[in-house]
């Protein structure tokens, strides 16, 4: 399952986001989106989980929590 994460603060990094969905179980991929002037976080990034459960599970409990000062926002990605 593709999940969208927004409103991430510009300094947070791929890896962090990495480690913070992998409490929740197995991530494939994670794409921090850049900005490709500056190369600079535009501020959202996309994960992939495999397991459906593990991914409503991380949804449920990062959306609206607090990282890096931001409260960041977790939902389903649109195909």
């Amino acid at each position: 399952m593709k999940l969208l994460v927004r409103n991430l603060s510009r300094s947070t990094t791929e890896q962090e986001i990495r480690i913070l969905f992998s409490a929740h179980g197995t991530v494939t991929e994670c794409n921090l989106v850049l900005d490709q002037l500056t190369g600079k976080s535009k501020g959202f990034a996309f994960v992939e989980m495999p397991d459906e459960s593990e991914a409503k599970s991380a949804i449920s409990a990062l959306h609206e929590s607090r990282v890096a000062k931001n409260r960041i926002r977790v939902k389903i990605a649109q195909k």
